[in-house]
């Protein structure tokens, strides 16, 4: 990584000064774009206040006004206030985002005034020098001045998968990803010019988490918004039949009207969108607190539906900080007619390397602990990892020296004995790396895996990495949750088994480079889940089998040869100092690292998938009883059985304000596939059985008592049901479900008894007689809700475990 303020070499480039960079913000030539991570506000207030069911629902509030009785447009407030917990909660989750958004932004190396400065996407102007090194995401558009070993990743931008070789004079694009290789690009357009105001839609557009409940939901709202609008038809005119005729009064056609908005009423489940968001969105909030940045609030759900989580070593299982141990030299091969290199010149070398402009992570390590003696870099071969090793050419005191250093298989492939040291070295969990002197310029082995002849092997140096302290017990946490864990690193299989081991992982390391065919692969993910040597193309094979196999795959990385497997993955976790690649494709940021904040973002996505299915049972229990009683009064040319205000006195005590509650509580209940077809096949039979009791307490009570009373008993009758769907869907309970059953059973209590409220909601003190067959046709209805609760819990359709 290049540091800031660095000074270039010699022939080098001195970029723009600060007056040209002065003057091109003068001129507006900036690269400021749109990174808005969010909704805009205008968006959010439209989709929070412009629904489907807030418009039905307004008309029936002018209606009432019109009607002259304000006290039954009292469910209105839900809707008002519906609107409003879901604007407060998405305009916080959009801060929230944003800020922490600001932490995870790509930055980008620039050369200005002959110095190496570091600077965001926006403060880019025209003309500008980028420095291009493998992880970075291109953030303007450029044309190569220079280019080594340069290979783009320009799937966000053109759906090609394969990443595309670049040379001197080509152009690259913003959006684009830097997979291997440095290069030094000039900026050709900002700002609307170019790619990067379409970034994040790419991005996106190319990464969209599929969400079981959004599609539940979805669905849900789909069915309904082609049920209601024929079953309002039938309404209407069942109202208008009913009150028709000779003598027909102003009062009649009042009555009709009343009539008609209390079926509505108990039609729309008003709070579903909004539970469902809020769940979301306050546990975006929640996670954000503990710097853990959701890119997209889907992705929360999609942690709870993860079985397979792969991850890559370096900088998940270790803290990601390679430390310089010590350099082990190499003997020459019996009969080589060269001497031992000596310290002092193998000291200058590794110097040169770990002070080089486009030192990668490795090579920095080196810095502290080797100065540089004033050679010149005359070619680069960055690292990757087909060839697993990386080549450097020098002008040191008046002659060319090229330099290897990489994979001890790689390099020392024709020299066993070293080999063998090395080998033993990673065994003991560290990280072994070879260093040699080749021949030619550097670029000569851009095409090989191997050195060839004429190699002459020096040392090994030995790098350590520290186990993170918080790796295994979060490794046990995910092992009792049955989530398989598949270690894909680029590092020597010997060291990624070492680390394994340590962290109490099953299964020797396999060599995934000597997995050539599909049909390796499957045979051995079938059989160990250590893998070492994993090319990315690799990482993106795995998690492609996983999935096919039907898998949810989660993919955890920093390097950018963890990218593209990030982005393919189900759900996407870059850690906190991963590379801007890697962030921009993840759904998940660990902003400080920390690889034990996955068990809490798993606890919250099972709270969110768990509640979420829990209260939609109860709004759509409601929606079956108001759909049945609605079609059974217009048919049966019936007076509708509750006014509005009494229907919305039931739904806000039974449904509204617990569903508030249970959408936020705690729940640790594994996910389990079928969300739509558990929530149709519970609330279905529950709704019926519902207005199966509300219909036969209201055909019995009309006969013998005045309309009022009557209905002010089927009130109960309903809301005793009712009451008995919150407690089956509060299971298990604990004090304070308890606690939350007992207080809306005593403000519905409350609301017979206190003058005020029960003159508000038109309730009649019931006789003796009549309360009693009302609460028994109560109890038999929540009988049949245990029945069928019982039957439901028996078939795997409803859950009291957490």
């Amino acid at each position: 990584m290049t540091t800031p303020g660095e000074r270039v070499g010699a022939g080098e480039a001195p970029g723009l000064s600060a007056e040209e960079v002065a003057e091109r913000v003068a001129r507006g030539q900036t690269n400021e774009q749109d990174s808005s991570l969010s909704r805009s506000v205008s968006s959010i207030l439209r989709e929070n206040v412009l629904t489907f069911f807030n418009g039905i629902l307004t008309a029936c509030f002018i209606a009432v006004l019109l009607l002259g009785d304000l006290g039954d447009g009292l469910f209105f407030g839900i809707v008002v206030v519906n609107s409003l917990i879901g604007i407060v909660q998405e305009l916080r989750a959009k801060r929230s985002l944003e800020r922490l958004a600001l932490l995870s932004a790509p930055e980008t190396a620039v050369r200005r005034g002959g110095a190496v400065v570091i600077v965001r996407p926006e403060q880019i102007v025209l003309d500008d020098l980028m420095l291009l090194r493998p992880g970075d995401q291109v953030t303007a558009d450029a044309t190569l001045g220079s280019a080594s070993d340069l290979l783009v990743d320009e799937s966000m931008l053109t759906g090609e998968s394969e990443p595309v070789a670049k040379h001197p004079g080509d152009k690259v694009l913003s959006g684009s990803l830097v997979v291997s290789g440095t290069a030094e690009a000039t900026v050709t357009a900002v700002g609307a010019d170019s790619y990067a105001n379409t970034l994040t839609r790419e991005i996106k557009r190319h990464s969209v988490v599929y969400s079981e409940l959004r599609a539940a939901t979805t669905r849900i709202l789909v069915y309904l918004t082609w049920l209601l609008l024929p079953i309002i038809a039938i309404v209407v005119i069942g109202r208008v039949i009913a009150y028709s005729g000779d003598g027909t009064s102003p009062e009649d056609f009042r009555q009709a009207g009343i009539d008609t908005v209390a079926a509505v009423v108990g039609m729309i489940p008003e709070g579903l969108v909004l539970l469902t968001s809020l769940a979301f969105g306050v546990a975006v909030i929640q996670l954000g607190r503990q710097k853990v940045l959701v890119q997209e609030l889907a992705a929360v759900e999609v942690l709870a539906r993860v079985d397979v989580l792969c991850l890559d070593k370096t900088g998940t299982l270790t803290t990601g900080e390679i430390g310089f141990e010590r350099l082990v030299t190499i003997d020459p091969p019996a009969g080589s007619p060269f001497p031992p290199f000596a310290d002092a010149e193998l000291d200058a070398v590794l110097g040169l390397i770990a002070h080089d402009v486009a030192a990668n992570q490795t090579a920095l390590a080196l810095r502290s602990h080797f100065d540089a003696d004033g050679g010149t870099v005359v070619e680069r071969l960055p690292f990757n990892s087909r060839r697993a090793f990386s080549a450097v050419t020098f002008d040191r005191e008046g002659s060319r020296e090229t330099w290897l250093l990489g994979a001890p298989e790689r390099l020392l492939e024709g020299f066993p004995d070293a080999l063998a040291a090395a080998q033993g070295i990673a065994a003991g969990g560290r990280r072994a790396l070879a260093l040699g002197r080749g021949t030619g310029l550097a670029s000569d082995y851009s095409e090989r895996v191997t050195p060839g002849e004429g190699f002459r092997p020096a040392a090994i140096a030995v790098f350590h990495e520290t186990v993170r302290t918080d790796a295994r017990p979060t490794l046990d946490y995910f092992d009792e949750q049955g989530v398989r864990v598949v270690v894909l690193s680029g590092d020597n299989p010997v060291t990624v088994g070492a680390i394994a081991r340590e962290l109490g992982l099953p299964g020797e390391a396999r060599d995934a480079s000597t997995l050539v065919s599909d049909e390796e692969l499957v045979e051995a993910l079938a059989g160990t889940s250590v893998y070492g040597r994993v090319a990315p193309e690799q990482k993106r094979r795995v998690v492609h089998q996983l999935q096919a196999d039907g898998h949810t795959v989660a993919m955890t990385g920093d390097g950018v040869n963890d990218a593209m497997a990030v982005k393919d993955a189900d759900l996407g976790i870059a850690m906190g100092n991963a590379t801007p690649a890697t962030r921009a494709v993840s759904r998940i940021v660990l902003l400080e690292g920390r690889f034990d904040r996955l068990p809490t973002v798993l606890d919250y996505a099972r709270r969110v998938i768990a509640n979420v299915e829990r209260v939609s049972n109860l709004f759509l229990t409601k929606t079956v009883y108001g759909i049945v009683l609605a079609v059974v009064v217009a048919v049966l040319l019936w007076r509708f059985p509750f006014l509005p205000r009494q229907m919305t006195l039931v739904s806000t005590l039974a449904i509204g304000i617990p569903s508030f509650f249970l959408a936020l509580a705690p729940n640790r209940r594994r996910y389990r596939p079928g969300v739509l077809k558990r929530i149709l096949s519970f609330s279905i039979p529950s709704g019926l059985i519902a207005s199966a009791a509300v219909i036969a307490s209201f055909a019995v009570l009309s006969e013998l008592l005045p309309l009022d009373e009557t209905r002010s008993l089927v009130t109960i009758t309903l809301f005793i049901v009712s009451l008995w769907v919150l407690s089956v869907l509060a299971r298990p309970f604990s004090k304070a479900r308890l606690a939350l059953i007992g207080s809306v059973t005593l403000a519905f209590a409350v609301s017979f008894t206190i003058p005020i409220a029960r003159d508000f909601f038109a309730l009649e003190v019931p006789g003796l007689p009549g309360l009693a067959f009302a609460v028994g046709v109560g109890v038999v209805g929540a009988a049949g809700i245990e029945l069928w609760y019982r039957i439901a819990r028996s078939k795997g359709l409803v859950s009291d475990r957490e």
